[in-house]
């Protein structure tokens, strides 16, 4: 049976989802030490202790944010290959899921690239062990695709791909989505089958 949420503990889900959103933003205009908690409440409407209410730190949200975006890329990943037809199929899958996500959440990415190093110890190893499962799950998928590949040149793909989808946030053209999307799909698919 469903767990129902009662308003208030909606709401609660809701401004912490909210809070994490704003801190994706903030962070990657500014960097994890550039905003304060007074800044990050404000800019969801709410005092800056106020944040305390949802997350016990700053760094609180950050874990969130980060160890959350690779949760799901893992599960959003696992997903569409268990969907797929096809080795190849399920490799053109995790390519569009990739580039949407790089071109939807650019904030997240300019975060993981500056400020995972500001997780704690455990948070950050955390992240790296969804990182690694997700490019174990690429590996898998083209090792089946190519069976002349062995684990570590799939792995040199995988990363080279990430690396060039990864980089659309700081990429002026990736504001238009719509006319970029198709192109960074046809040179990732191309890159990583080259």
């Amino acid at each position: 049976m469903p767990t129902v949420l009662r308003p208030r503990q909606t709401e609660r889900v809701t401004r912490r989802q909210q809070l994490v959103t704003a801190a994706a933003r903030l962070f990657a205009e500014r960097g994890f030490h550039g905003v304060t908690i007074e800044e990050l409440g404000a800019s969801v409407g709410i005092s800056g202790p106020g944040l305390y209410k949802h997350f016990t730190s700053k760094d609180a949200v950050l874990a969130e944010m980060l160890v959350g975006i690779s949760q799901h890329l893992l599960d959003q990943g696992q997903l569409r290959v268990a969907e797929a037809s096809t080795p190849d199929d399920a490799l053109q899958q995790l390519l569009t899921f990739h580039t949407d996500f790089a071109l939807t959440s650019p904030d997240l990415i300019r975060v993981q690239d500056r400020d995972l190093a500001n997780l704690s110890q455990g948070e950050a190893r955390r992240v790296r062990q969804l990182q690694r499962a997700y490019v174990e799950l690429w590996v898998a998928v083209l090792i089946q695709v190519d069976h002349s590949l062995s684990p570590e040149e799939a792995r040199i793909r995988t990363h080279a791909v990430f690396g060039l989808l990864n980089s659309t946030p700081h990429s002026a053209a990736a504001r238009d989505s719509d006319a970029v999307r198709p192109v960074l799909q046809k040179m990732a698919y191309a890159a990583i089958k080259a």
